[in-house]
């Protein structure tokens, strides 16, 4: 119960912070809702397999919440900004709208009704008073309406630091605790067993990835028919493995001119990768320039390759069940001292995942398989 409260404490904080926007303040909602419930799992978990798959959740869950309060924090900063400058710009103007309702803001004294033009004249001076009265009041409730609300999006911000640092935290230990339950899970089904002999010479002998995956049938020992239930029903609308924007799509060429078959996903530092669809691990450890790389075989013939990882989870020839971590992106962030102005603006540093897959004898446009949301 300790575990839930500590989780599940951090809900309203999350959905505070990103309340400066509907959409922000919406999504922390359900990102509330589901570190709440995973948090509840958590506390249910009597198999190591359950105990990972709350822990995942809940990382998933922690991300879709800070990620809720970085859109909303930006928005808030360009709000503030744009209000800032428009209330610079018109310092001049409301100088002198200040000066005109401060001389009106007692009662009228006798000798005011006087007019060098006798009764007329102070008819027809009270008359242009009248009609200016109202939009000098209007412009007032507007310019208190402008300073409002810089003063409450100033409130916001200064405030997330803490809001910041306690989910910075809580998701971190979530992550430890995830690779700790994921290190005592024993409980996979293995469908073949990775010679390393082999595993070493073909990269060794290997000079792109087209030719790695060509030759993988070779690492494996034992092999045993695969018997996953085929996924093309659900081509097009598989989740991407991380929370993330794409960078680049397959074909475009990166800021050094090379184009690749894959595309390229922006996440966030020690964003938590999870396997999209049941899948067999096929490979999992450094290969050529692509860094930690993952390759999962959901079903014979189609390849997933996910490049760029600084943690990977998993080894060759385990079956994982859709939605299991198979890695962290690199990165991360002081726990001690995050930067306000860059979790909470969303103009930090991003990590980038490279994800290719291969059907058949090629690769494919991974956004036939994937949403690309």
């Amino acid at each position: 119960m300790k575990r839930r409260t500590r989780y599940a404490g951090l809900a309203f904080a999350l959905w505070v912070g990103a309340a400066s926007a509907q959409d922000q303040a919406d999504a922390a909602r359900q990102a509330a809702r589901a570190l709440e419930d995973a948090s509840v799992q958590l506390d249910r978990a009597d198999s190591s397999r359950d105990r990972v798959r709350a822990l995942t959740r809940t990382v998933q869950a922690y991300e879709a919440g800070l990620a809720a309060m970085r859109d909303g924090l930006r928005e808030a900063a360009i709000r503030e900004t744009e209000l800032s400058r428009k209330l610079q710009s018109q310092e001049a103007e409301i100088a002198r709208l200040l000066g005109v309702l401060s001389s009106m803001g007692g009662k009228a004294a006798p000798s005011a009704m006087l007019h060098p033009q006798g009764p007329v004249g102070a008819a027809r001076a009270g008359m242009m008073l009248a009609s200016v009265t109202p939009g000098l009041a209007a412009e007032a409730r507007r310019l208190q309406g402008d300073l409002t609300e810089v003063t409450n999006l100033r409130t916001l911000q200064q405030s997330a630091a803490e809001t910041l640092r306690e989910g910075l935290s809580g998701v971190q230990r979530a992550r430890t605790e995830l690779s700790q339950a994921i290190a005592d899970r024993t409980d996979l089904p293995m469908r073949f067993t990775e010679d390393p002999v082999r595993a070493a010479i073909l990269i060794s002998s290997t000079e792109t990835l087209e030719g790695f995956a060509s030759g993988l049938s070779e690492i494996a020992g034992d092999e045993k028919l695969n018997n996953l239930p085929p996924i093309d029903d659900r081509k097009g609308a598989l989740e991407l493995p991380v929370q993330g924007q794409i960078l680049r799509r397959a074909g475009e060429a990166d800021a050094a001119g090379v184009a690749r078959p894959g595309i390229v996903i922006a996440a966030q530092p020690e964003a938590l990768v999870t396997t999209p669809t049941a899948a067999t691990v096929r490979y999992a450890g450094p290969l050529l320039d692509y860094g930690l790389v993952t390759i999962l075989e959901p079903q014979p013939d189609l390849l997933f390759v996910l490049a760029g990882l600084q943690v990977i989870y998993g080894e060759a020839g385990q079956v994982l069940p859709e939605g299991s971590p198979v890695g962290l992106m690199g990165g991360g962030y002081d726990g001690d001292n995050p930067s306000p102005s860059v979790e909470g603006a969303g103009a930090g540093r991003t990590e980038t995942l490279y994800i290719e897959v291969r059907q058949g004898d090629g690769p494919v446009d991974p956004l036939t398989w994937f949403a690309g949301r």
